[in-house]
């Protein structure tokens, strides 16, 4: 199983063992360069091991042990991004040895560490678009599901900038593809009529604290706003602020992964990568639905 590949779900409401999971989360996320058994962080978060491995899983889709090798395998990368060589990003990354990481590197990035750096030039893309009442509107998929939604003014727009974002993939415009164009059809019956979001398969790549944050944004019920201090406080990073705003400026996902509902602890409804007016559109759009005389 790929597991740095994050398929998100709507996470249960709070409870303390919730809150237990995300300290849990948080410290693998620190530990990335020693071994933690489940026994071990079992003992840290007050949990007993069967309960922290079930309970891991319903939450983050992924074993303890695996969301730490992807913790791992992210540190890794991003230290391959700021010019590290292997050797050093190797041993940076908590790997004891570099034949330790490039094996599995091979297998699960689907590339050697030295191609991952210059681009990962061998995944192909697949995007079709459409329009609705936000403008025009993209959406990408790999094989393992959805890795781009994004809106724009004008079509040629969102081509740009999908290349942008994937400078080294290959990209297949997928008119006859009947999946990707249901997938199309039920944003625009979201974004347009106001139905519930629509349950896409998604391939995102994140670091740990992203995965978290994107989690939570996917509990905000419609209609319902949350501020960049909250969900810090929620996920048990009350100081992280900015982090939780640069991780909803990370997303990929436009509705899917519902950054559009965070604001400034003013109420402003602060920066949006597609546009402050869109945000303002969807956010009145979703309170329009759900207010209690809506249809």
């Amino acid at each position: 199983m790929h597991h740095d590949t994050v398929t998100t779900q709507k996470i249960e409401p709070e409870s303390e063992q919730h809150h237990k999971l995300i300290q849990a989360a948080q410290y693998l996320h620190e530990q990335t360069d020693a071994t933690v058994t489940l026994e071990q962080l079992a003992r840290v978060v007050g949990l007993s091991p069967s309960s922290l491995r079930r309970g891991f899983l319903n939450a983050y889709g992924v074993t303890p042990r695996a969301f730490q090798a992807s913790a791992r395998r992210q540190a890794f990368r991003d230290a391959l991004r700021q010019g590290a060589n292997i050797t050093q990003a190797t041993y940076d990354a908590g790997y004891g040895s570099s034949s330790r990481v490039v094996d599995p590197s091979g297998a699960n990035l689907g590339m050697t560490p030295s191609q991952f750096r210059h681009g990962a030039p061998h995944q192909h893309i697949r995007w079709v678009i459409g329009n609705c009442k936000h403008g025009a509107l993209l959406l990408a998929a790999t094989k393992r599901g959805v890795c781009s939604v994004q809106f724009a003014d004008h079509a040629e727009d969102l081509t740009d900038a999908l290349a942008r974002e994937f400078p080294n993939a290959t990209l297949e415009q997928a008119k006859e593809d009947q999946t990707l164009v249901d997938w199309m059809q039920a944003m625009q019956q979201h974004l347009d009529c106001h139905t519930p979001s629509p349950h896409l398969p998604l391939d995102l790549q994140g670091t740990a604290f992203q995965v978290r944050v994107w989690q939570y944004l996917l509990s905000i019920p419609a209609g319902e706003t949350r501020t960049y201090g909250a969900i810090a406080h929620a996920i048990g990073k009350p100081k992280a602020h900015r982090a939780v705003a640069r991780a909803c400026a990370a997303n990929r996902v436009a509705a899917l992964i519902p950054c559009h509902r965070v604001l400034y602890a003013n109420g402003d409804t602060s920066e949006y990568r597609w546009g402050r007016k869109r945000k303002a559109a969807l956010l009145a759009d979703e309170a329009a639905a759900n207010a209690p005389n809506a249809a």
